[in-house]
């Protein structure tokens, strides 16, 4: 069986260290917002270079937190893709706002840029941008775009820890970012874990007083908050594979490479890196005609494939009525199209060449 990613592999690697922190931690005992915890914002702020960084309890927290520390509200809107995980529109719905779908790039499945601007009303307070499967949004344009019309960019970086734009790294360039750590992201831990980057300081104290039951001082609570801590034993993990993020992403690129070596002429779309950045292959995502046949093949041989995202947001049972008539033909035909294959950074070339060889069997047979 070659999984979609081998997270035991990546484990064995690094088990002594891990175990010895777990050990560590609980023998100190200091489970909540403890040494760990402190230790992780920092390390993770320098390594993303960015001012502050504040650990949360899972990626959905960290887009949550981070729109409301920018104060989004009821009554507002924000535009974002409809080719995402539901995460990046239920956290704009926690705050009372309405996600607002813009159609994707065809090439990256990013958020267009050039569609944006139309989507802006006198409501629109941000713009949050879904770095997907790893490639950086064109973070020029819209920077430039909400700057122009004063509003925030909020970056959705679930997918991207590791990646840059332009030499700056994701979560470093819009308002706040918000990263999950979700164990099968490129930095997983071993359960559920986020992080709130940004690089002011009110806010980061804002998403700090959230997190923790809205209070600066223990009993003391100066707004109604959530209980969204990253966990000590996650944090632990977090910081030995911290170490190891480049390295990860190095791999996740040779594998990606080598892939799209491999499939080319066999009539896939391959993934597209339009050069504006580095793209940190979270997924390695395919577009064929042929999408069944292809996963039926791959798990006939024992191999793990997935659809990634199935059903646009603007499609959804959930946004039904406020999206009755919207058309996002881009997203939508992508959604019918695409399947990811395994990915991870320990995938040997063997493996990579055996997906690939089922692969092309279907689409050239």
């Amino acid at each position: 069986m070659i999984p979609m990613v081998d997270l035991k592999v990546q484990y064995l690697q690094i088990k002594e260290e891990i175990d010895r922190g777990i050990l560590e931690a609980l023998e100190k005992t200091q489970f909540i917002l403890g040494p760990n915890v402190a230790a992780f914002e920092e390390e993770a702020a320098a390594c993303l270079g960015v001012k502050h960084a504040v650990g949360v309890a899972s990626g959905t927290d960290a887009l949550h937190l981070a729109l409301a520390a920018a104060g989004i509200k009821e009554g507002d809107e924000v535009i974002t893709s409809p080719f995402t995980f539901i995460a990046t529109a239920e956290a704009i719905r926690y705050v009372g706002a309405t996600p607002v779908f813009v159609d994707i790039d065809p090439k990256t499945y990013n958020i267009d840029p050039a569609r944006i601007e139309a989507a802006i009303t006198p409501r629109t307070r941000a713009v949050l941008p879904v770095h997907l499967f790893g490639q950086p949004a064109d973070l020029s344009a819209i920077e430039a775009l909400c700057t122009r019309h004063g509003l925030l960019l909020i970056e959705d970086c679930a997918q991207s820890f590791g990646a840059d734009f332009g030499g700056r790294m994701t979560g470093t360039i819009g308002a706040l970012g918000a990263f999950s750590f979700f164990p099968s992201k490129n930095l997983g831990c071993y359960g559920d874990g986020g992080l709130v980057t940004t690089p002011c300081p009110e806010m980061a104290e804002r998403v700090k007083v959230l997190r923790n039951h809205g209070s600066k001082v223990r009993y003391h609570h100066s707004v109604i908050g959530y209980n969204s801590r990253l966990d000590e034993i996650q944090a632990v993990i977090l910081r030995v594979k911290l170490k190891h993020i480049k390295e990860y992403s190095e791999g996740r690129r040779r594998v990606a490479h080598l892939y799209s070596e491999l499939l080319a002429g066999t009539g896939a779309i391959t993934p597209h890196e339009d050069g504006k950045g580095t793209h940190v292959y979270h997924q390695y995502t395919i577009l064929t005609e042929r999408r069944d046949a292809v996963m039926k093949a791959l798990s006939e041989a024992g191999i793990a494939s997935a659809v990634y995202y199935p059903i646009p947001l603007h499609k959804q049972e959930v946004f039904a009525a406020e999206c009755a008539g919207v058309s996002l033909p881009v997203a939508e035909e992508v959604a019918s199209r695409c399947m990811s294959l395994p990915i991870f950074p320990e995938m040997t070339d063997a493996q990579v060449r055996e997906v690939a060889a089922v692969v092309a069997s279907v689409l050239k047979g």
